[in-house]
């Protein structure tokens, strides 16, 4: 058999890869270890959250599929940080577990190009440091001019639970026990890492009266620029909010080396940002109690995820601990709480398009990446997706900068710093977020799409529209004003008088006036979305800072216009630090502006390498 491209993995990052490739015209196969675990949550039954939830965005607004596949699978949605600025805001959605699945899986079966095969990946064939092709389990050797790597958790995964062990997927499956080692025979660099999860409730023996209700938004929103909504506000599930108590603390104190991360079992390192509750009471000891979110996994099965109580504790100690939160007295754990170790491999490696360094045409993506998250692997999987495409086109890859997309942020901070934990995207992290924001995601990266070809010429036009649109209005507010004579009606929307002629633009740079106020006492009758609407009234509210953080972006372009040569000599460099010398030779910089980011390089190396580079271009 004979494929372009081969997606190993069905998860997030590998649904994402195997559906920008196909759609872009290569003969693409996904090799997946259970079909049935297409686009599988075996974590928290969720999408979005801070900085996340405008990934989910930034992968639409390229032409992916997670932000439609949420919409449809929706239990809850609501937009975080609304009393905050437009910089943190986002999209955060309960998922249906089973529906998302299926209606991904649906999605990539009718998908044209795109053949679906069950197996594990046992090792790559490699001629001349070049993919041509992989070898499963049983023998099969399946040819391809590229192969990109989305394995999740699956290689050489252990998962475990107090002093005990399983080689074991996230639901008990096979894992992939050869690949990693047969990587590392390649000269790739492998890593242990590892995650968790928190129990799952039976429904039934909650006591709900007693817990704070956590509702969904009463606005109907989408995921997708191009979805419809297709819920009902008051069919929304609710979400709930406990919080662990001086028992529960007492309890994991009291049995702390009975857990596999404080026995002394776990040998991969865990989340900063997503700590077990064991962590969670040894760190912070001044707490006295944390949050704990019960949230619905599925309108088709009574389970609960206890979101904040991920632990690794002997299923006996987790009944316990669990029994000591307020409403969950008589709960019945239906999934026990575990930890799951992984192999990955040092993202240093990659270069900006997810292609390894060392092997051609090897693309990852994903938690073999060294990250943690559905929407990181999602973002990855569509990147890598688009970039082996254009690799076989004989096309510059699609690299997106810092200034430009969390996608940037997060792909740069992999092969800039690497990670030896599972990495999470967080506001942050990202320098330019206010122009990294969820309501303009489209504005950032559809033209990206559209020239990849993942994006129709209906969707490009529609969204072509809307820019005129956001143009039209902004004229038209620049171009009318207020006299002194409209005292009268600022006085409606309760803010102070002018003394002078004011434009409706400028007016708008009151903090207590909004477009729609605007709208409403002048009857403007303005036709346009509300989208667009609200588009622009961003846009004049923080118009002198975009204006700084466009400046600051300014010059990050420049440093990033400045390309490295792959095969430069940094030996040859003198007045260096030789911390510095040994990471441009380790992590090898395409542009001046990465390398100014790699940790332990000075301001001063950056000065004498942009030296050294100018003198190179001449000779």
């Amino acid at each position: 058999m004979q494929y372009d491209i081969i997606v190993v993995g069905g998860g997030h990052a590998g649904c994402e890869a195997a559906l920008a490739t196909s759609r872009l015209g290569h003969k693409t196969l996904l090799l997946t270890g259970n079909i049935n675990n297409i686009a599988d949550m075996p974590c928290n039954p969720s999408i979005g959250g801070p900085a996340k939830g405008i990934l989910v965005r930034e992968i639409d607004a390229l032409g992916g599929e997670m932000g439609k596949n949420t919409d449809k699978s929706l239990l809850q949605l609501k937009m975080l940080n609304t009393k905050k600025g437009p910089a943190v805001r986002a999209l955060r959605a309960q998922a249906d577990k089973v529906t998302y699945s299926k209606n991904m899986i649906e999605t990539l079966k009718n998908q044209d190009n795109l053949t679906i095969l069950e197996g594990i990946v046992d090792d790559l064939i490699v001629e001349n440091n070049k993919i041509v092709g992989i070898k499963l389990e049983n023998g099969d050797i399946i040819n391809s001019s590229i192969v990109i790597l989305t394995t999740g958790t699956y290689l050489k995964a252990d998962v475990l639970v107090g002093d005990k062990r399983t080689s074991s997927g996230p639901h008990g499956e096979k894992t992939a026990k050869n690949l990693s080692d047969n990587l590392r025979k390649l000269g790739i660099t492998i890593q242990r890492l590892k995650t968790g999860t928190p129990p799952r409730i039976e429904k039934s023996t909650i006591d709900f009266s007693c817990l704070e209700v956590e509702p969904g938004d009463d606005v109907l929103r989408t995921f997708s620029y191009d979805s419809t909504p297709l819920y009902k506000l008051n069919e929304q599930l609710p979400c709930y909010l406990t919080y662990t108590n001086a028992k529960t603390h007492q309890l994991i104190m009291d049995n702390l080396e009975k857990s596999s991360m404080y026995g002394g079992y776990v040998t991969g390192i865990g989340p900063r940002y997503c700590p077990s509750i064991e962590d969670k009471v040894v760190k912070f000891k001044d707490k006295e109690r944390h949050q704990l979110f019960l949230e619905p996994e599925s309108i088709y099965y009574d389970d609960i995820y206890l979101q904040g109580f991920s632990t690794s504790m002997p299923h006996e100690i987790q009944e316990e601990m669990v029994h000591s939160l307020k409403g969950l007295e008589h709960a019945k754990i239906l999934k026990y709480a575990y930890a799951i170790e992984y192999d990955a491999i040092d993202p240093i490696e990659m270069k900006p398009s997810l292609e390894n360094k060392i092997i051609e045409n090897l693309f990852t993506a994903g938690q073999i990446n060294g990250t943690s998250g559905y929407e990181e692997a999602a973002a990855q999987g569509l990147i890598a997706g688009i970039n082996a495409s254009l690799k076989l086109q004989n096309k510059e890859p699609l690299i997106l900068k810092r200034n430009e997309a969390y996608l940037g942020v997060l792909i740069d901070d992999l092969v800039t710093k690497g990670t030896n934990e599972p990495y999470r995207m967080l506001t942050s992290r990202a320098e330019y977020r206010l122009l990294l924001r969820h309501d303009n995601a489209d504005i950032r990266l559809r033209e990206y799409g559209y020239v990849v070809g993942l994006i129709t010429d209906s969707v490009y036009e529609k969204f072509k529209n809307k820019l005129n649109d956001i143009e039209k209005l902004t004229n038209y507010l620049k171009s009318n004003k207020l006299t002194t004579k409209d005292n009268n009606i600022l006085e409606k929307i309760d803010t102070t008088p002018i003394l002078d002629g004011i434009t409706y633009y400028d007016l708008l740079k009151r903090p207590s006036i909004t477009l729609n106020d605007l709208n409403q006492v002048l009857e403007l009758n303005l036709p346009y979305s509300m989208e667009v609407m609200e588009q622009v009234e961003i846009s004049i509210k923080y118009e002198g800072y975009i204006k700084k953080a466009l400046r600051d972006a300014d010059r990050l372009k420049q440093l990033e216009n400045i390309k490295i040569p792959v095969d430069f000599n940094y030996d040859s460099i003198q007045n260096i630090a030789t911390e510095a010398r040994q990471k441009f030779n380790k992590i090898r910089p395409t542009t001046l502006g990465q390398a100014s980011r790699i940790s332990g390089v000075n301001p001063s190396d950056i000065a004498v390498l942009s030296l050294f580079l100018k003198r190179y271009k001449n000779d």
